[in-house]
């Protein structure tokens, strides 16, 4: 019997980790060289924020997600799909790499939702065409892709990365899914690094005002993904070598779980 191929694996890059040290992208090159079968969600904010500022549009941030008015659509879509997106493609393919640039409007493979007057143009993941991904995997090429939904029939809207990765990883029941962040993974009220939270643990921390901010999204991905048997790690990808030791029996970061 042919054995099966190994299970997807989604990693989120955000732009605050790749630095001088970082080897996300060569990690990712080389677990598609073994065989692995990576995916890449990215995010975007600092530049879209230094676009808007440009652009002399207000950055409005409501509940720690970025309210997107009509003005400020056309610049994160512009961002995320045009910018950012392109040159992790080019930053993969140069270290040889096949990687493909996609955005959830393609194929209409990521739907949504606004949900938020208060948001705007911003979305709600409700559903995710996995044959997409799989079918671009399957050929051989490491899907990057920019957190851009459509809401029928034909509006894009602006949606959180993480969820996204969260989202993304659950219809495609990855086997793992990886957060790379600029801190350690998610940290306790003394500032020491927690090694494993599941639900409960995360629903005290987040009521002790411990569980905050960015690491919400993250955390809640994680969660969501786990349901279905993912195994979900938050941990420092400014740090060489991360996503290769997350392959390891001695990962780094904060483990995610549904226990």
């Amino acid at each position: 019997m042919t054995a099966a191929p190994p299970g997807i694996t989604v990693i989120k890059i955000g732009g605050s980790t790749l630095g001088a040290e970082d080897t996300s992208l060569e990690d990712v090159v080389a677990l598609a060289e073994e065989g692995h079968r990576p995916l890449v969600v990215h995010g975007g904010g600092a530049m879209i924020s230094s676009w808007l500022d440009r652009m002399s549009i207000e950055t409005v941030f409501v509940d720690g997600l970025r309210a997107t008015n009509e003005d400020a659509l056309d610049i994160v879509v512009g961002v995320l799909r045009g910018v950012v997106n392109a040159r992790l493609v080019a930053q993969i393919v140069s270290r040889g790499g096949r990687a493909v640039g996609v955005s959830g409007i393609d194929g209409g493979a990521v739907r949504a939702e606004r949900y938020d007057d208060r948001l705007g143009f911003v979305g709600r993941v409700t559903g995710v065409d996995p044959d997409f991904f799989t079918a671009l995997i399957d050929a051989g090429v490491i899907p990057v892709v920019a957190p851009i939904g459509l809401e029928a029939p034909a509006q894009p809207l602006n949606i959180n990365a993480d969820t996204v990765a969260g989202e993304l990883a659950r219809a495609l029941r990855a086997e793992r899914l990886l957060f790379m962040t600029d801190v350690d993974g998610l940290l306790d009220a003394t500032g020491e690094l927690v090694s494993s939270i599941g639900a409960e643990d995360a629903a005290a921390l987040r009521a002790e005002g411990v569980l905050t901010g960015g690491m919400i999204p993250k955390v809640d991905a994680c969660l969501r993904a786990a349901e279905t048997g993912t195994e979900a790690f938050i941990a420092n990808g400014t740090l060489p070598g991360t996503v290769r030791q997350l392959f390891t029996d001695h990962p780094l970061g904060t483990r995610v779980g549904v226990n």
